[in-house]
């Protein structure tokens, strides 16, 4: 056992949002550090068959349903963005490249993209977009964006969705404790006992 929790999530899914809010608090209970790990959905898609749940008739309607009673029950700012879904392809590797030099920048980039998507209404496919989310955690803004164009982010990148696939993950928000896999955000209630009771 180490006292890591991996969060694996897609920019452009708002269970991953949800989970995003939630989940350094509940990983601090149990003294452990959360490890958060962007990566596409879409690249399982070919594998698994499936797609975008609001391409799905009837799974759309409920959905778009669920997430907003969700957000209400956690009291977390939440509006369905007009561009949805979206390949969050920039944002991803501006957070690797962010976590190249420092992990928790890289979690405070993420999580005021996570905002700016699902309770601004944002375009986080916009470069100049992501680069003032970047500049106001101080970061240079033209340094940010020479980087996410970078041949050695793309393939940093590229790794990480090629490393999620070859480990079974499929979905967003997907946690893994102690080689544990929870798939949703509906599972932190699961993740907590799982941390409290050192399993089952």
């Amino acid at each position: 056992m180490n006292n890591t929790i991996e969060f694996y999530f897609d920019f452009s899914s708002p269970y991953g949002y949800i989970a995003s809010t939630q989940i350094d608090a509940l990983a601090n209970r149990f003294d452990r550090t959360v490890v958060w790990r962007p990566f596409l959905v879409g690249a399982s898609f070919k594998l698994t068959g499936r797609k975008p749940l609001l391409e799905v008739p009837l799974v759309r309607e409920y959905m778009a349903h669920d997430i907003e009673r969700f957000a209400r029950l956690l009291e977390i700012p939440f509006t369905l963005p007009d561009r949805f879904p979206i390949a969050a392809i920039t944002a991803s590797r501006g957070f690797y490249w962010l976590e190249e030099q420092d992990a928790e920048l890289a979690r405070s980039f993420a999580k005021r993209v996570y905002h700016a998507y699902f309770a601004k209404n944002l375009d986080i496919t916009s470069k100049e977009e992501l680069a003032e989310l970047a500049t106001s955690l101080r970061v240079d803004r033209d340094q940010w964006i020479a980087a996410v164009q970078s041949q050695s982010i793309k393939d940093r990148f590229r790794e990480e969705n090629d490393r999620a696939l070859e480990r079974g993950i499929f979905g967003s928000p997907f946690i893994i404790i102690d080689d544990e896999a929870f798939w949703g955000a509906d599972r932190l209630p699961q993740v907590e006992q799982w941390l409290s009771r050192g399993g089952w």
